[in-house]
């Protein structure tokens, strides 16, 4: 198989386009799709189902074996936010065992967002794994804040809230959670690679505020692959 990108970090705030994008990914036929972006089999991992899981035993706990919550409060927050790094730790593990028992070379996506409240993307790259950053290469799709909770109330569905596609945090707990976030100072000290521990991750910045990834197609295709070209040549000079 051609040269590809192993693993690849989607960051983002949430709505902001993150789950689209390896959407249309995931549509772009598998030959096409290394040849244009890079990008091979895909395998996703995200920690919102993670994250939802905890959401729901929580409440079976407390409803139906009266015994206390051990991740989250009864109005949805962690009881810690070592909850949140610990979250990052999960991803790695079902990275290395997907790594582990997987004969065919993929491209390994984890997508996550961190907001300042509960540590920033400085706090949670800190805890990935050093097999993850000595392979890994990001992808940040930046919206405003603004652009974000539009998004996210248009999304949302509540009947499936535990969808990736479809589900939504209220107005309060986006603003809580996301208004702030550290990814510019986080990036800063240097325009193409992130400095974590020891390791050097090269990264991009996938402008998003027009919203062309609800729009698809080709017109997203071409930004993305722009991108993505950008991010072999510094993945590959590194």
């Amino acid at each position: 198989m051609p040269d590809i990108f192993p693993v690849l970090i989607f960051n983002a705030r949430p709505a902001a386009g993150k789950s689209e994008i390896l959407q249309a990914l995931a549509h772009v036929p598998p030959d096409l799709r290394i040849e244009r972006f890079h990008v091979g089999p895909l395998h996703v991992i995200d920690d919102f189902p993670m994250l939802w899981s905890w959401f729901e035993e929580d409440a079976l706990l407390e409803q139906v074996f009266g015994r206390p919550r051990l991740h989250t409060t009864p109005d949805g927050y962690f009881l810690d936010h070592d909850l949140w790094h610990l979250l990052i730790r999960r991803l790695s593990l079902e990275v290395e065992k997907f790594v582990r028992d997987q004969p065919v070379k993929h491209t390994v996506v984890l997508e996550f967002s961190r907001g300042v409240e509960h540590g920033g993307y400085r706090a949670a790259y800190a805890h990935l794994s050093s097999a993850i950053l000595r392979q890994a290469a990001c992808v940040y799709v930046r919206v405003s804040y603004e652009e974000s909770l539009r998004k996210n109330r248009r999304r949302f569905n509540p009947e499936r809230p535990d969808s990736i596609l479809e589900h939504g945090l209220s107005d309060e707990k986006l603003e809580r959670l996301y208004r702030l976030e550290d990814w510019d100072s986080f990036s800063a000290a240097d325009p193409d690679f992130l400095h974590v521990r020891e390791f050097r991750l090269p990264y991009v910045v996938f402008e998003n505020e027009d919203d062309l990834t609800t729009q698809g197609g080709e017109r997203l295709l071409v930004r993305l692959q722009s991108c993505l070209d950008r991010l072999w040549s510094r993945y590959a000079s590194r």
